[in-house]
């Protein structure tokens, strides 16, 4: 063989070795995630803050925060869902709340780490923008008669769990001995108001005005009640999407009822291709611009502005105020917030404003007895109701869970752990307008019982 062809072989041969070599990495980069992030990425992402730490400084602008909220939230995401057995009972979200709230209490996460999230979770208000991305999207995705429906149905599994979850937590407090005030009041009542600021907030500043006592020490007593209702609520959404699995006729995998084509609200029989970037566009600028009118709902009427946007894009969706073309970008940017930013949330929310001493201090036998039995008889109502009815027990009972979540934030944890975002907008009746009318009837009935 000549000297050419050994050198034409060679050349032939390096090449070959160079495209599988980029085939190997690229390889690497489709299937090796941490979370949704390639795990080199992931790698860099890693070292980069690392630098920053060491250097003193971690900036707390939004380009620096991006990657360091997914660097941490998709890490304990990851780290809960490869826990056994639990990993499948929703630890995912547990997890990606509370190991931070345990690092920060513990001096594990860097104070630069810290300070600049602090910072960025309050300065931006980065929940509600993920928030109204995902109520506008899945109530823009949604089927309009089962919109409709839906809505008039899920408030009856809603008063009658309610109901129920009252009367069981009361009889667990009696048995175990304690002062029926405090099992009202102090732990059901709390964890039914709807989360920490348009629930357990509120509650403080009456029960401090009505009891005459001082409002933080009221909120230190109301607050790990809450997030132990949460905590409960997650785990039981988590068990019901695995008992959904095992017994698929009882679920519609995020649909509340049944149709003749098997399920409605997904938006997928409605919307076809992919959409263009100015659907996208307008699809985010509708959620945005639906919150800036509630937050003119709450200034005008005290109707607080996650429930305002929530009954303005159903009255826009049932309206068809908006073509399907912005319905089909506004389902893209919900599908992109669910799967990119909630585990990043997750994370702010943890080192932000979730304390682990209080929830620590909050583990006493008598307050998980009273707590777990009526979180759970909450839930199976609303399963055993929403069955009755004819609706998806499953998907019924996980938007109960949401009635003893954290609020917004307990929403997207619980329908995370159960794998039904698509629920969010009844979620959100659940929490919100429930949590309000809890709140609003506690405190009248306990300012009249001291009048």
């Amino acid at each position: 063989m000549s000297t050419t062809d050994d050198s034409y072989i060679a050349v032939k041969e390096a090449k070959a070795s160079g495209i599988s070599a980029r085939q190997k990495w690229w390889h690497i980069l489709d299937n090796y995630k941490i979370g949704i992030i390639p795990l080199p990425f992931f790698l860099l992402a890693g070292v980069l803050i690392l630098l920053d730490c060491l250097n003193g400084k971690l900036p707390s602008d939004i380009v620096v925060m991006v990657a360091t909220l997914a660097f941490f939230g998709f890490a304990c995401g990851e780290f809960g869902k490869r826990l056994p057995v639990v990993g499948k009972l929703g630890a995912a979200a547990i997890c990606a709340t509370f190991i931070p709230s345990a690092m920060v209490h513990y001096g594990l996460l860097p104070d630069v780490v810290v300070d600049s999230t602090v910072k960025f979770y309050k300065s931006t208000n980065i929940l509600y923008l993920y928030i109204c991305c995902i109520i506008v999207g899945s109530i823009m995705s949604m089927n309009r008669q089962v919109l409709i429906q839906g809505f008039m149905r899920i408030f009856v599994p809603m008063l009658c769990g309610e109901v129920v979850g009252m009367i069981a937590g009361m009889a667990m407090g009696t048995v175990l001995g304690l002062p029926p005030m405090q099992t009202f009041f102090f732990l059901i009542l709390p964890i039914m108001a709807g989360g920490v600021g348009e629930g357990a907030i509120p509650l403080s500043m009456g029960y401090a005005t009505i009891l005459h006592m001082e409002q933080g020490v009221v909120l230190g007593r109301i607050l790990p009640i809450v997030m132990l209702g949460g905590l409960t609520a997650i785990v039981l959404a988590g068990v019901l999407n695995q008992l959904g699995k095992r017994y698929p006729h009882l679920t519609g995998e995020g649909q509340l009822m049944p149709s003749k084509k098997g399920a409605l609200g997904s938006g997928t029989d409605e919307f076809e291709g992919n959409p263009g970037v100015n659907a996208l566009a307008c699809g985010a600028l509708l959620a945005i611009l639906l919150y800036m009118v509630g937050m003119l709902g709450q200034k005008w009427i005290g109707l607080p502005a996650p429930v305002g946007m929530l009954f303005t894009a159903v009255l826009v969706k049932l309206a068809n105020g908006v073509s399907p073309t912005i319905q089909h970008g506004s389902m893209t940017v919900y599908k992109f917030f669910r799967t990119a930013v909630t585990y990043p949330v997750l994370f702010a929310v943890g080192v932000a404003i979730t304390p682990w001493q209080e929830l620590i201090n909050a583990f006493t036998i008598q307050n998980l007895l009273v707590i777990v039995t009526t979180v759970l008889a909450l839930v199976g109502t609303g399963f055993y109701v929403g069955k009755k009815i004819g609706m998806h027990p499953i998907d019924v009972a996980i938007v109960s869970c949401c009635q003893s979540g954290q609020g917004g934030t307990g929403d997207v944890a619980i329908l995370t752990s159960g794998n039904r975002m698509t629920l969010m907008p009844f979620a959100q009746i659940a929490t919100r307008i429930g949590g309000a009318i809890n709140v609003s009837v506690g405190l009248f009935v306990l300012a009249k019982f001291f009048s």
